[in-house]
This record gives C-alpha cells, structure tokens and sequence, in this order.
C-alpha cells in the first residue's frame, strides 16, 4: 500500500475505531476533566489546552511505538525476503482488524485476551501516571497523556501489526502517527461532552457501522495482500 495511502487509512481507522475509544478511555478522560478546578472545567476555552495537551501526547506515544514497530519489522525484513515479509504481516494486521472490527461492533469479544496480557506492561507504566494526578496544568497533563498512549488497547495493537509491515521506522510512525490523529476528533468531543458522546456510541447502529468500516478496512488490507502474493 502506497505511504500516503497507508497514512489516510489509518487516520479512517483511527476515526472510525474511535467509538472503541470513547468506551475505553471515556473514564479516563473522564478522570481528567472532572479533576480540575471547576472554573477552568466548565468553560471549554480553558479546559481545551488540557485536553489537547492530553491526547497530542497520546499520539506522541503512539508515534514512538510506531517508529519502534517499524524498526522491528525492518530488521525481520532482512532475515527473510521483505515482498514476503511484508505481505505476511499485511495479512495479520488486516486479520487483525477484522477481529477488532468485530469487538467494536460487539459482534465478538476475543480482543480482550489480548489486552489482558499488555495489561502486564501496563502495570510497570501505570503508577507513573498516578504520580502525575490529580492534574493542574497542561504539562502535566501532557506527561499523563504520555503514560495513557501506552494503555493495553486491542485497536492500538492491530494498527501496531500494521506499523510491522510499514517498511521502515519512519513510515511505521506516520502510520501511527495517522491513527492517533484519526483518533483525536471522538476523544476530544469526549472530554468536553462525555455524558452526550457516550450515550451516541452506546448505540447499536453506531457501534455496528463503526465496526463495520473497520472490518472493510482489514478485509481490504488482506485483499491488497492477496493481490501482491498473485503478483
């Protein structure tokens, strides 16, 4: 897949897994918006730079794990041949990306077995970010969405796989880079309309559209593959 193409899918990915996101993180975000002094939490201008602080960090962690991925599915790559290497990992990503498409749906839950088990990484990183709590400026709350890119995610996971495939440390963080900027618009309504946001992505037909894009998005990432592998 094309870089620029790879960056705008993940950005869709990222848009469209957000309802994933407003379920998991809401209470985090949550955490964070109703820790502040009530003057700067009831007025959005000054509960904004908070929020962007947060999730730009958010982002900035995903970035990181991005160019990490990218640097190990580059040193695979030369053990093996990288067309091969490549393709494999494209087919386990979009795999990927289906089962979380399926989770976001609520059509299957078997991705939280795989959170479970990053939850024993989580639990090194996690004190960290209580350390930074309860939040009185946007620089701590820039350190806290540091710690927070890191929390066991199912969705994070499969765009990771992906990130493998990329090619290089570079293109595996602009693909991450892409999926936390997709991921932006849904957290950032959620910090300043929890109650609203929440209650819309509880429903049905939202979660199930949503789900569904995700799973074409991975149904497409094994098509390309399919397609190279017949090349």
């Amino acid at each position: 897949m094309p870089e620029n193409i790879s960056f705008f899918a993940a950005l869709a990915v990222g848009f469209f897994g957000g309802v994933h996101c407003v379920g998991m993180c809401g209470g985090i975000v949550g955490a964070l918006t109703f820790g502040l002094p009530a003057e700067k939490r009831e007025r959005f201008a000054r509960l904004f730079p908070y929020l962007l602080a947060y999730n730009l960090a958010r982002i900035t962690s995903y970035t990181l794990a991005g160019v990490i991925a990218g640097g190990i599915g580059l040193l695979g790559m030369s053990l093996v041949p990288m067309q091969n290497a490549q393709l494999l990992l494209l087919v386990i990503a979009g795999g990927f990306m289906i089962l979380m498409g399926l989770y976001v749906g609520g059509w299957w839950f078997g991705l939280t077995r795989i959170e479970r088990a990053g939850s024993r990484l989580w639990r090194f990183i996690e004190p960290v970010g209580r350390r930074l709590m309860p939040v009185t400026t946007p620089t701590q709350a820039f350190g806290l969405g540091l710690v927070w890119g890191w929390l066991p995610c199912g969705l994070v996971y499969s765009v990771l796989i992906w990130a493998l495939s990329a090619g290089s440390p570079l293109q595996g963080g602009l693909l991450m880079l892409g999926f936390g900027l997709g991921t932006l618009p849904n957290l950032l309504a959620m910090g300043a309309f929890a109650g609203q946001l929440s209650a819309f992505v509880r429903r049905p037909w939202v979660r199930r559209f949503a789900g569904g894009m995700v799973i074409a998005f991975g149904v497409y990432q094994i098509g390309l593959a399919a397609f190279g592998l017949a090349g």
